[in-house]
């Protein structure tokens, strides 16, 4: 009994794995087992000890499973410290749940009715066009020309009618200035018999002056006479009346020249007094008339000649208006590519038809919804930038509409309600995207990040 009271209270050493760990052994006594705890418990930094017969602890050398194990959570802290930054960043940062370039459509339609035929390079979708490029023509044959037709005819009637106007005149130019010329001989002829007539009268007075100086003689020789009885008293006044009618003929031819120096001055200005004929003879009337007619068909070759000018001007715009109710090009308004196509060749359309949609690769925007939090916080103009799924370089932009959970914009190629995560929505002007050459990349998929921080 001694004996297994001495083998129950030797201690034994502990077992070991191959590892290096310790197995507790069950015929260990309390010591042991108390020992076995100690040596677990201990930091591996300082490492695993041995023991002798006499219970003292001896340090031993770091096992290479020790720092194997050190190496691994060094290599793990590594990896959390790296892979879990990004995530840590993004929840750091203010940004969308989603966002996707977007851009804005432009729907081109027909100004006319008519038949559609295509440009060739341009009748299909998502073809590339450049501003001012002709996409599609629309044709009406039977556009509406009657205007255009009364003016040609208008033209036509004045065209024929100068002519007659212009011989008219010239034939009437002729007559009046026949006219103009039997007036002024006429003229001249009344002159120089007037002028005669009146040295014909200044005779006749010179004439009666000397009858009257010589009955005056008589009576004054007869009155001298009659005294001496040698003239009778009969024979004194027959002289005497003599006399008197003498006087009253000189009298007479006097009055007589000063009307025919009254005809003579009429003449000269161009009135004519007599009693045979009105104040102006019939050639001058007849210039005179002559003289309006020319003026009248000069006025109406003028207004023909106007009416001319005016019908050139409004067939050359009429012309323009039937060429732009009978053929209509339709050219793209902005460079971008064509999104819908909504009409084929051939086609016979109406005036205000959509023909198709267009993409303003020039407006690009991406729109992005975020969570209320992040809406709350925002403001028109700060700074934001679009990072792509695919890890290319971030685009920065500014933020143009808050819409909120209210109707987004309708003219978007993607409809900003597809992004159905949070309600919240944002548009972000970016003009780099279409600056990029790609084709606006409509679809594309990213994050937006606000930044707040910069300068609005």
């Amino acid at each position: 009994m001694d004996h297994a009271k001495e083998q129950f209270g030797r201690e034994q050493p502990p077992a070991t794995t191959d590892d290096g760990d310790i197995v507790i052994n069950s015929n260990h006594g309390a010591k042991g087992l108390q020992r076995d705890l100690k040596d677990r418990l201990k930091p591996d930094s300082d490492g695993p000890v041995s023991r002798d017969s006499s219970d003292r602890e001896i340090p031993a050398r770091p096992s290479s499973r020790t720092v194997h194990r050190i190496l691994k959570i060094a290599a793990g802290v590594a990896i959390v410290a790296v892979f879990g930054w990004m995530p840590l960043k993004a929840i750091w940062q203010t940004s969308s749940v989603e966002a996707v370039v977007n851009a804005r459509i432009v729907t081109l339609r027909t100004p006319i009715d008519g038949t559609v035929s295509s440009k060739s390079g341009h009748s299909t979708a998502s073809s590339v066009v450049k501003e001012g490029d002709i996409i599609l023509r629309v044709v009406n044959a039977r556009g509406d020309r009657n205007r255009l037709d009364d003016l040609r005819r208008q033209m036509s009637r004045l065209d024929n009618e100068r002519p007659t106007l212009t011989a008219k005149l010239a034939s009437s130019q002729t007559l009046q200035q026949d006219l103009a010329r039997q007036a002024s001989q006429f003229r001249e002829g009344r002159i120089l018999q007037l002028e005669a007539r009146i040295a014909e009268i200044q005779s006749a007075i010179e004439a009666a002056a000397s009858r009257r100086e010589e009955a005056a003689a008589a009576v004054e020789r007869a009155s001298s006479l009659i005294k001496s009885g040698s003239v009778s008293t009969v024979e004194l006044a027959r002289l005497t009346r003599d006399q008197s009618v003498a006087h009253q003929i000189e009298i007479g031819a006097r009055r007589r020249l000063d009307a025919a120096n009254v005809e003579l001055t009429a003449a000269k200005n161009g009135t004519y007094i007599g009693d045979s004929y009105n104040d102006r003879p019939s050639s001058v009337q007849r210039e005179e008339e002559m003289r309006q007619r020319v003026g009248d068909i000069n006025a109406d070759l003028a207004h023909a000649d106007t009416e001319i000018d005016w019908l050139s001007h409004e067939i050359a715009s009429e012309q323009l208006h039937y060429i732009a109710r009978s053929e209509a090009d339709i050219t793209a308004p902005v460079s971008g590519r064509i999104w819908e196509m909504m009409t084929s060749t051939g086609e016979d359309v109406r005036a205000g038809q959509a023909l198709l949609k267009l993409l303003d690769c020039n407006g690009a925007v991406v729109t992005a919804n975020v969570t209320e939090s992040v809406y709350n916080r925002l403001q028109l103009g700060e700074q934001a930038k679009f990072e792509p799924n695919d890890s290319s370089l971030a685009i920065k932009g500014v933020i143009v509409n808050l819409t909120g959970a209210s109707g987004a914009p309708a003219n978007l190629a993607i409809n900003p309600d597809a992004l159905n995560k949070e309600p919240y929505r944002v548009t972000v002007s970016m003009p780099g995207i279409g600056a990029t050459g790609k084709d606006c990349e409509v679809g594309r998929t990213g994050r937006v990040v606000f930044d707040q921080d910069a300068p609005k």
